[in-house]
């Protein structure tokens, strides 16, 4: 376990917190995940425990084990049950507003020695942090999705964290079981700084006549060992997702690469968002052989 850290708050207990509390008390540390409703509750902590449930079938984790985790993990709608937390992880929506909103409320209960982390993908961290009086002891810590399999965090300081608390972040981080990378506070961070601009590119590509969705994928796969083409990437992790990105990326930069291309507007005014809603650039009518639309 982290040094100075013991009891774990989490935000949010959709697909995102519920992942990190998992982690976070199949680590050890004795963890609250606050919910906005006792529907929204339930069905995140039952997703925790099928989760667990899977592992144990994998042999990774014994019924003990997932026993153990289940006890240390308290689901609430009380803000106030995050007053003793060491470290509150925020998973919420991503909206700005709305983030600065919560930080502001909690901010007020949890105790001043306690660190605020947001998971935020593409929102720019000192943002949040000017909603608080903890400036240097606000961070973001940015996990991937599914959280109990991707190994990565991003650790990102704003010019205002404290270098203790970016260490005590790393060493959190790490023993959780994740692999921490230190990043500075620019919309999109390492990942999607990188990331986004190949999948809109490729978008571009495909509106430009260079291959069609089947090929370029081909093309990204066998090419550059990509465990997945763009195409079959961008409807996996939302179509509307990436959009968002792109559009807070391109506010931040003003840089064209960052700029969401005409196509990806039309299918999410379309409500084709990928795999989530059976259409985006492939048709998953038949989901075990998805057919490319383009």
């Amino acid at each position: 376990m982290a040094e100075g850290i013991q009891k774990v708050g989490v935000l949010g207990c959709g697909l995102m917190g519920s992942g990190i509390a998992q982690i976070a008390a199949t680590a050890g540390y004795a963890t609250v995940v606050k919910e906005v409703s006792e529907d929204f509750l339930k069905k995140g902590i039952a997703g925790i425990e099928q989760s667990l449930g899977k592992f144990v079938d994998k042999g990774t984790l014994t019924r003990q084990q997932r026993s153990e985790t289940l006890g240390r993990l308290k689901g609430t709608t009380d803000f106030e049950e995050l007053r003793d937390c060491d470290i509150v992880i925020e998973a919420i929506t991503e909206n700005l507003q709305t983030k600065r909103e919560t930080f502001t409320t909690i901010d007020r209960i949890v105790k001043p020695a306690a660190i605020f982390a947001s998971n935020t993908s593409s929102l720019v961290i000192t943002e949040m942090m000017t909603a608080t009086r903890r400036v240097d002891r606000f961070i973001g810590m940015h996990f991937f999705n599914p959280v109990p399999l991707m190994k990565l965090v991003e650790v990102v300081g704003t010019i205002t964290t404290s270098p203790q608390v970016l260490e005590q972040a790393m060493q959190f981080a790490a023993s959780l079981g994740k692999v921490p990378i230190r990043t500075s506070d620019r919309s999109g961070f390492i990942v999607n700084r990188l990331l986004v601009p190949y999948l809109l590119d490729a978008i571009r590509a495909l509106e430009e006549g260079v291959g069609n969705v089947e090929d370029i994928d081909k093309g990204m796969k066998l090419g550059c060992g990509y465990p997945m083409g763009p195409f079959t990437l961008l409807d996996f992790v939302g179509l509307e997702t990436t959009y968002y990105i792109a559009n807070i990326m391109f506010e931040e930069f003003r840089e064209k690469r960052f700029a969401p291309p005409p196509l990806l507007k039309r299918l999410v005014l379309a409500g084709h968002h990928g795999k989530k809603t059976g259409r985006g650039f492939y048709d998953y009518s038949d989901a075990a052989n998805p057919k490319p639309l383009f």
